[in-house]
């Protein structure tokens, strides 16, 4: 299978069915530990790709793939125990795209994430685990 989905059209995002330590359920995707959601798809979220850490968290870059699917509205996760910080840099860049931003933790993330799925262009970074 690959990584975006098939069974739904372009633009809506896919929705998060199963959400424990360590493992979510995505429609349309393998399940994983840590999620870059958006409209039309996603994919896992490799934190290598960029350097993110806990700390000092969720980095532009690692918004950018957002973005660049026409997401209107971010939601990000804090992981379970809430240890995953965004840079303040990250917040500034969605402040300035007018993108709206929502940073929760996962579990309020990701349901805050599947409401909002039913009537906005949103997309979502989630962290699993701490």
């Amino acid at each position: 299978m690959d990584r975006l989905r098939r069974d739904a059209p372009m633009g809506e995002s896919p929705r998060i069915t199963h959400l424990s330590w360590g493992r979510m359920e995505v429609e349309g995707l393998e399940p994983g530990k840590d999620f870059t959601l958006y409209p039309g798809g996603g994919r896992p979220w490799d934190w290598s790709e960029h350097g993110t850490r806990h700390q000092p968290g969720i980095q532009p870059d690692d918004v950018q793939e957002l973005l660049d699917h026409g997401c209107t509205v971010v939601v990000l996760s804090r992981g379970m125990e809430l240890r995953l910080h965004t840079m303040p840099e990250t917040l500034k860049l969605l402040e300035e795209t007018g993108v709206d931003v929502h940073v929760e933790e996962t579990t309020a993330a990701a349901e805050l994430y599947n409401r909002l799925a039913d009537t906005e262009r949103v997309g979502g970074l989630f962290h699993s685990t701490c």
